[in-house]
């Protein structure tokens, strides 16, 4: 049997690979983010990510385990590596990868996400989102129990943006000529500001990460992966609210999973704007949302626990 063959076989029940005392957890959210972040991530902690106790709370009522997830530098415990183990014994709030930071591989990074939570956490999705991106958890935990009985879910944005040739262009795709003649567009995948994940969806991405390309792009690589396989996609444009539409629609009690601004790929001027934008548009005055999302949740954690105690 050749090697390749070896590697894409399913390799009986997956759960067998994974260490037995592993939590577990409705939700797993990762959020990118870097060394020079530290504005960014603390937008986020001053607004929907939840601090201290706040953030453990979640965790072990609801399963909702949100971490932000970095690497480390090239080299051994440099500056940058003590700063982001200062911050994180500080909050408590990180997810450290074996993986070495760089704006060129978020698409090893992303694979690297996958394969530590799951190590870590039994969980029914895992998310990516960037760290200028605006969440309502409660919300996006209520867009997930929908599709939870869907064992290979593939949730987010879909779109189906243009094969960029031009070596000038940021969104240069050396392989280009893999997707035809030039003008055609990338097949259908989430935009990479925020997408969901099934378990064994992404158990498939770690079992194979090291048979599994990268192209130029992380979205467009994680959406190659899946493109083949027998996967309910869910173009779900809740995920993809432009910050004066968010407005608009949190008036009308209906409020969007995620926020950013096309136009510069997450919240504009995130740092300073990512209180005005979850005050605008945030679920804080949406409990009962809130709560109900997690009425069938919290209920089948307590019965997982019970089964475990037995």
């Amino acid at each position: 049997m050749g090697t390749l063959e070896t590697e894409l076989r399913t390799r009986g029940n997956p759960k067998e690979a994974y260490p037995a005392d592993r939590k577990k957890a409705f939700v797993v959210i990762g959020v990118n983010t870097a060394f020079s972040s530290r504005t960014r991530r603390n937008s986020l902690r001053n607004t929907w990510m939840p601090q201290g106790k706040n953030l453990q709370e979640i965790e072990r009522k609801e399963g909702i385990v949100i971490r932000f997830i970095i690497g480390h530098s090239g080299e051994s415990k440099n500056i940058l590596d003590r700063a982001i183990d200062a911050e994180d014994a500080q909050y408590k709030d990180f997810l450290r990868l074996d993986h070495v930071e760089g704006y060129h591989k978020l698409t090893a990074k992303t694979k690297k996400f996958f394969t530590t939570a799951l190590a870590l956490y039994d969980a029914d999705f895992y998310v990516k989102v960037d760290d200028d991106v605006h969440v309502n958890l409660g919300v996006l935990a209520e867009t997930l129990e929908r599709y939870r009985s869907n064992p290979r879910t593939y949730i987010g944005c879909m779109k189906s943006g243009p094969v960029l040739s031009e070596k000038s262009s940021k969104y240069f795709e050396p392989e280009s000529w893999k997707f035809g003649e030039d003008g055609n567009n990338y097949f259908r995948h989430a935009t990479g500001q925020i997408y969901a994940l099934s378990r064994d969806l992404a158990s498939y991405i770690s079992t194979n990460q090291d048979a599994l390309h990268k192209y130029a792009n992380e979205d467009v690589s994680v959406g190659a992966w899946l493109i083949g396989l027998d996967v309910n996609h869910v173009d779900d444009h809740d995920m993809c609210c432009q910050t004066p539409e968010c407005v608009s629609r949190a008036r009308n009690g209906k409020v969007c999973v995620a926020t950013f601004d096309w136009n510069c790929t997450g919240v504009c001027s995130s740092v300073e704007r990512m209180e005005e934008v979850h005050q605008r548009c945030g679920e804080a005055n949406l409990k009962q949302i809130w709560m109900m999302s997690y009425d069938n949740i919290t209920k089948e954690l307590e019965n997982f626990k019970d089964q475990v105690d037995m």
